[in-house]
């Protein structure tokens, strides 16, 4: 790759929302940025989906990412998480789509095999395999959510070209098209 590509990775939730972007140029990945927007604090689950949505704008806006790769929620025991971690991810890819920026959603289990080997590796396992993939001396964040985010994105560039991507939308049509059960 002779131009440079820039990823934004995103891993939704809606207590905290880690994020982590990165540079592609001549095959080389390089950190621009990783964070968390932490929002355990927020007193309503509707004003944390705005700062979702709002971060997600101005990250696009600071960044002017070519792609936004996020992680899909996971299937679990509890309902009610699993709407409130839909509704993260939902707003993360209006934000991205309102700008008119690609998306592409990996499974969680996918990041994981694509970053270490192992679908089944621990944040720690893939925070340690991001450092040494990308030859930092240490995590500019203490941070697991964060280094997800960061997961999603390196993960995402590995896959560039690659028709096995797990859904991939270009704007609003392609979204609709591809999940004719979600229109009501």
């Amino acid at each position: 790759m002779n131009t440079e590509k820039i990823i934004l990775g995103i891993d939704p939730g809606t207590a905290v929302m880690g994020f982590g972007i990165i540079s592609i140029f001549k095959n080389k990945i390089k950190l621009l940025a990783i964070d968390e927007l932490v929002m355990k604090k927020e007193p309503t689950h509707e004003i944390k989906l705005k700062k979702i949505f709002d971060r997600t704008l101005a990250l696009i806006d600071q960044y002017h990412p070519d792609e936004v790769a996020l992680e899909a929620p996971f299937y679990g025991k509890n309902v009610q998480s699993m709407l409130k971690l839909g509704r993260a991810q939902g707003v993360a890819m209006a934000a991205s789509l309102h700008r008119e920026v690609p998306i592409t959603e990996y499974s969680p289990k996918k990041v994981k095999m694509a970053i270490t080997g192992n679908g089944n590796a621990s944040k720690e396992q893939v925070a340690g395999m991001l450092q040494n993939l990308l030859n930092l001396k240490e995590f500019p964040t203490k941070y697991l959510d964060a280094t997800d985010g960061l997961a999603v994105a390196v993960c995402h560039s590995f896959n560039l070209g690659k028709a096995d991507k797990e859904k991939s939308y270009t704007g609003w049509e392609s979204f609709l098209k591809q999940n004719p059960d979600r229109i009501k």
